[in-house]
């Protein structure tokens, strides 16, 4: 990076303290993107960009120049992606085939590292460093034919020198020249033009896809765009309307477009509920059913919720919910770390395996065993019925007697396994919190019931922009809840656990685990479950003792956050269908709940989760709690 990295550049291979250095690269990536809030993370794993957290290779104790600058071309390179990319565009305008959308996404990123190094020369010697060792790692230097060699490098390497003057480095071997002839010949015209278009993303992708049309990789893009932007040019010439009345409009042609399958599957719902109760429902009434089967599947019915005003009876604040997130653990980390973290995770559960069995097993028989058999007969085909063959022997003429098994469907159950993610669970706790959450999801799927697995922490210590925003404001007392929260979404109760099971992983990620605000996480987990159609639903609180945000206790009183959290329990175990169980991980949680167990160490939970869960499924009504506390595992 040019500019403050090179006042920090020591002697190859001598002794340093990286952590000036580190400073002084997190400064230059801020600065090139533009933005204060990027997260630089130096560590031992692969470089990449998740949102606004960057990871970039850990610097060693005797760096070389070569190191220094791969670093360097790496934040360089990641920050002219937050500053000069914008995705949605880039979604909008990516083709559909396989193969060009590899190149249209090689030639975007030399794009943006292009616009760096032309603007800075210390930015392009770096950009230059991060290349040659990219393409030395790929060996490319022995690749000596067409075949192995990847076009969707050649052209962004083709691309880079019409933009930069640059030719490829040493390291790219003859990838460049495999290719150049077919490039030119099919896309010549169009790469003499994308200097001219450079700073516009839209303009160089629309060239980008004329140019892979050319190579017959890819249909035109350009057509269909202009005709709808002349369309809409024309209409806004001719018909002049304020900006809300175009929203009504455009919300209307939505509507109208996804009114034919909504109204298919309410009506059947509909037909079927007015077959029962005999009674016609009103236009509202259809309307408003119209409207909740709208929602995402497993998630369409909206009664009430005992919680609805629940904050201002219980005289709890939140200063604001503009920063709070509701994440899936997919966007939070790329597939590959997540299979790194995975089979971390994996390591860790190679001797419970036999448990998870044992367990399975026993829970499926339980299970079963509420399930009434019965049979149909008399019937043309199934299994022949040996009860009914005393008829041939009487008369012959008789047909054979067959039986079949009538499906008898099991009270639908569902269970949400809420989890810690805050720092207090950091190492093992967490490790045994993602060892839970990985046996109940695989020994209740196969059991026949539904798994949600949900984490809650916040996105910053300290407050956040909540914080930041009520200084800005001023410090008004008594603020309420004064930190952002962050909700994971791990798995989602209609994900199966082998599309989902990789995401458990996220859970061993450095720098995820912060501060935890259980009473609002556990509202959350609530209205998620309550909102589901299974008649039987169970959420399980996996932490390790009382809520802690500093920012939030540091402007309220002392106990604010665990009086909210025991308000919530207690309105959950008195008011609501859902069964409430804690699992504390190191730490007694029968304070706080009426039924729960603690785990001090994964050898125990094996034992200990066959016991509470064979008690919560032994009892298929849906009796009243009982008042006691569980017993405590030893």
């Amino acid at each position: 990076m040019a500019g403050r990295g090179d006042n920090v550049r020591p002697k190859s291979g001598a002794v340093i303290d990286s952590e000036p250095l580190r400073q002084a690269i997190t400064g230059c990536v801020r600065s090139v993107a533009g933005d204060a809030q990027v997260e630089v993370v130096f560590a031992n794993e692969r470089p990449g960009l998740t949102g606004e957290r960057m990871r970039l290779p850990e610097i060693s104790r005797k760096p070389t120049a070569q190191e220094i600058a791969v670093t360097r071309g790496l934040g360089d390179s990641m920050a002219l992606r937050l500053a000069c990319h914008n995705s949605d565009v880039h979604a909008t305008m990516s083709p559909q085939e396989p193969d060009a959308r590899l190149i249209f996404d090689a030639v975007e990123q030399a794009r943006v590292e292009s616009i760096g190094a032309r603007r800075m020369a210390g930015m392009a010697s770096n950009i230059r460093a991060m290349n040659t060792e990219k393409y030395a790692k790929a060996n490319f230097v022995n690749i000596d034919t067409q075949e192995d060699a990847p076009l969707s490098e050649a052209v962004a390497m083709m691309v880079r020198e019409r933009l930069t003057g640059e030719k490829p480095p040493q390291s790219a071997g003859k990838v460049l020249d495999l290719w150049r002839s077919f490039i030119e010949e099919k896309a010549s015209a169009d790469l003499q033009d994308l200097s001219k278009v450079m700073d516009d993303q839209k303009a160089f992708s629309r060239l980008v896809r004329k140019m892979l049309t050319s190579m017959q990789m890819a249909e035109d893009f350009g057509d269909d765009e202009d005709q709808d932007e002349s369309q809409e040019t024309d209409s806004e010439e001719d018909q002049p309307a304020s900006n809300e009345t175009q929203e009504e409009q455009i919300e209307e042609e939505a509507g109208s477009d996804a009114a034919p399958a909504e109204e298919s599957e309410a009506s059947q719902e509909q037909m079927e509920d007015g077959e029962m109760d005999g009674a016609e429902m009103s236009e509202d009434e259809m309307s408003d059913d119209l409207d909740e089967d709208s929602e995402t599947p497993g998630e369409t019915r909206r009664p009430n919720s005992p919680f609805d005003d629940f904050n201002e009876k219980v005289d709890y604040r939140i200063f604001t919910q503009e920063f709070d997130e509701e994440i899936s653990a997919e966007e939070l980390c790329d597939e590959a770390e997540l299979d790194r973290l995975r089979a971390f995770l994996d390591k860790q559960l190679a001797h419970l395996q036999g448990a998870v069995g044992r367990l399975a097993n026993r829970l499926q028989r339980r299970l079963m065993a509420q399930q009434n058999r019965s049979w149909d007969f008399d019937l043309e085909e199934g299994y022949l019925d040996p009860a009914r063959l005393v008829r041939l022997v009487i008369d012959p003429m008789q047909p054979l007697s067959f039986k079949k098994e009538r499906d008898t469907k099991f009270r639908d159950t569902v269970v949400s396994l809420v989890i810690d993610n805050s720092g207090s669970m950091r190492g093992r706790p967490i490790t045994v919190a993602a060892t839970c959450a990985d046996i109940l999801a695989r020994t209740l799927e196969r059991s026949g019931v539904k798994v949600e697995i949900l984490g809650f922490t916040t996105k910053a210590w300290k407050g956040g922009q909540s914080r930041e925003q009520w200084l800005a404001g001023g410090k008004p007392p008594s603020p309420g809840r004064l930190n952002d929260l962050r909700h994971i979404i791990y798995k989602s109760a209609d994900a199966p656990w082998r599309r989902s099971r990789r995401n458990l992983g996220l859970m061993m990620r450095e720098g995820l685990l912060k501060e935890n605000i259980d009473g609002e996480a556990l509202m959350w987990a609530h209205n998620r479950l309550i909102n589901r159609p299974e008649q039987r639903k169970i959420m399980m609180m996996i932490s390790d003792g009382a809520p802690v945000d500093d920012s939030t206790l540091s402007v309220n009183p002392g106990n604010y956050l665990e009086r909210h959290l025991r308000a919530v329990i207690e309105q959950i175990e008195t008011k609501s269908s859902v069964e409430l169980l804690a699992i504390g991980i190191g730490h007694d949680v029968t304070r706080y709940y009426r039924r729960a167990v603690t785990i001090v160490d994964a050898d125990e939970l094996a034992g200990a989760m066959t016991e509470q869960l064979a008690a919560l499924f032994e009892d298929t009504s849906s009796a009243p709690r009982r008042s006691g506390r569980a017993r405590r595992a030893s």
